[in-house]
């Protein structure tokens, strides 16, 4: 499994495993967390993505269980977490409605609630959730710079924000923001053209992609001829058509790392066959265009 170097200090596999759902699943016992953390482990894929908000705040509790039942695998991981989203769920369930805190005092209580439900002292990659319209740039900025001052966090970057609010964030801090995750994939193909993707790409930082499957639309009533081909080009070469969508991220030349998430054990044990597929250019832009059902310009 390649690695992609986010900062001298930080690098991740190229494949990321999602636990958006960990909380969902009908069995969350610390074992069976465990089995999906080693599947990810013998295929080389060692980073996690959380949210404290995954799982109406219960997601990271449920992998911090399995933490604690097998600690030795911590040592082995590089674990993502988010926050800044406040919505009337668990811990927040006072909340009159679901919106977002970017305050110092909201990141550093969301820090510490995270490390305690992870069973971990440190985080190797904090996100701001979503561009928050109230955000005071300096106040947060300070605060991330803090927290990876501190040792809680090893690396700090953004999620869903579009290159302004990353430059604005980004001017009032000392730490570099080390990525943006954002949501790419042959039903999300916007970031490509928008400037999200060129802004990123411009200024050498990797780019994560979230639902880069489409949250399965793919395969239920995507664009019409983009599964056949997606399972005529996985024939040939004896993979599973959600492998090669995944290897058309991969193939872009920003070293996007996609974000896969699913419960089931099979389905994780596969996760890294996208790493396999060869595209080439024209086969690229054939999957696109049918993407976007037209020629390109």
């Amino acid at each position: 499994m390649d690695r992609i170097s986010l900062s001298p200090e930080l690098t991740l596999s190229r494949i990321v495993y999602g636990m958006w759902r960990v909380a969902d699943d009908p069995d969350t016992s610390p074992a069976h967390v465990q089995a999906k953390v080693e599947a990810c482990l013998s295929q080389g894929i060692t980073t996690i993505d959380q949210a404290d908000i995954y799982g109406g705040y219960t997601a990271e509790a449920v992998f911090g269980a399995a933490l604690k039942a097998a600690p030795h695998l911590r040592e082995k991981l590089e674990i993502i977490t988010k926050c800044g989203i406040v919505a009337p769920a668990g811990r927040h369930s006072s909340a009159r409605l679901k919106h977002y805190d970017t305050s110092a005092e909201h990141l550093t209580t969301s820090v510490e609630a995270s490390l305690r439900d992870m069973a971990t002292d440190y985080l190797d990659l904090l996100l701001i959730h979503r561009p928050d319209p109230l955000i005071d740039p300096d106040e947060t900025g300070a605060a991330l710079d803090a927290l990876v001052e501190s040792g809680k966090v090893r690396a700090v970057g953004v999620s869903n924000f579009r290159p302004w609010d990353f430059s604005l964030l980004q001017s009032s801090m000392e730490t570099t923001l080390v990525t943006n995750q954002v949501e790419m994939s042959l039903m999300a193909t916007e970031a490509f053209t928008n400037g999200d993707l060129a802004y990123l790409q411009e200024r050498m930082i990797a780019p994560m992609a979230w639902s880069p499957l489409g949250g399965g639309a793919l395969f239920t009533g995507g664009p019409a001829g983009l599964l056949a081909a997606l399972e005529r080009i996985a024939s040939q070469q004896e993979v599973e058509p959600s492998a090669v969508a995944v290897a058309w991220l991969l193939r872009h030349p920003a070293n996007i790392l996609p974000v896969l998430g699913t419960n089931n054990l099979q389905r994780i044990s596969q996760l890294a066959e996208a790493t396999k597929v060869t595209l080439d250019r024209q086969t690229w832009f054939e999957l696109y265009t049918l993407a976007m059902a037209r020629e390109v310009p």
